[in-house]
């Protein structure tokens, strides 16, 4: 039977927790809040594990890494799956190296709460093949994109400048429309974009912007001088007419 170490038990970890258990799996948990019923103190718990999952925070990682050094070993898996940039996975690699565990840099592309064990997931660092080998069978989609530690977050950051960015211009454009009394207007033409989206409209918004990056600039700062007057704040409009100012002559 495969046991299982999971250090963070808040909302992801204790759903990885539930799903785990479910599965047949021996499953030992730690957390600082008494609250999410830790299973023991973070080197207990990791005493003797297969795979050590550490699924807290990017600013707790190196912290969670050092707090289970001492159980880990050759033979053990220490995998983080906190979202961080490829340089802390690195940090976090060379860290577990002297123990003789392999690492895992874990990056999940989907919200824990909604697929639990299930959520697609990309792999990298010498432990990835390891971690595919133990977490495939339970449940988790895994994906190995390379033995470098930052490969997998590499790739989920660079998929986050969409997603969050889209997100950050939806939240800009709806509240320059509800401050417009425009709401419907801008609803039917984001809806509009979205549903035009195929490589062709990439090509054309590349190509677009470089072409006219001029009067482009002209019609961002005016944009942006149109949400001042309205109370919206312009963060996403003035950072457009910086890159069109960076595409001018």
């Amino acid at each position: 039977m495969t046991v299982v170490a999971l250090l963070g038990l808040g909302e992801a970890g204790g759903r990885f927790r539930a799903d785990l258990r479910a599965a047949g799996v021996e499953v030992r948990g730690y957390d600082p809040l008494p609250e999410t019923e830790p299973d023991g103190a973070a080197e207990a718990i990791a005493a003797g594990a297969d795979v050590v999952l550490s699924q807290n925070s990017a600013a707790d990682a190196l912290d969670a890494a050092r707090s289970v050094l001492g159980a880990l070993g050759p033979g053990r898996l220490f995998a983080d799956l906190n979202t961080g940039s490829p340089g802390l996975k690195a940090q976090l690699a060379e860290l577990v190296a002297p123990t003789g565990a392999a690492f895992a840099d874990v990056a999940l592309m989907a919200p824990v709460p909604g697929k639990g064990i299930g959520t697609p997931t990309l792999v990298s660092g010498d432990g990835a093949g390891r971690f595919a080998e133990l977490m495939g069978p339970l449940g988790m989609p895994v994906d190995v994109v390379g033995v470098e530690p930052g490969a997998a977050a590499e790739r989920k950051l660079l998929r986050s400048i969409i997603w969050k960015g889209i997100a950050a211009v939806v939240l800009e454009a709806t509240a320059a429309g509800d401050a417009a009394d425009r709401a419907a207007f801008v609803r039917e033409q984001l809806l509009g974009v979205l549903e035009e989206a195929d490589e062709a409209l990439v090509e054309r918004m590349l190509a677009g912007s470089r072409t006219h990056a001029r009067r482009r600039t002209h019609e961002m700062e005016a944009v942006g001088e149109m949400l001042r007057d309205l109370g919206v704040p312009s963060w996403m409009s003035d950072g457009s007419a910086e890159w069109l100012r960076s595409l001018g002559p």
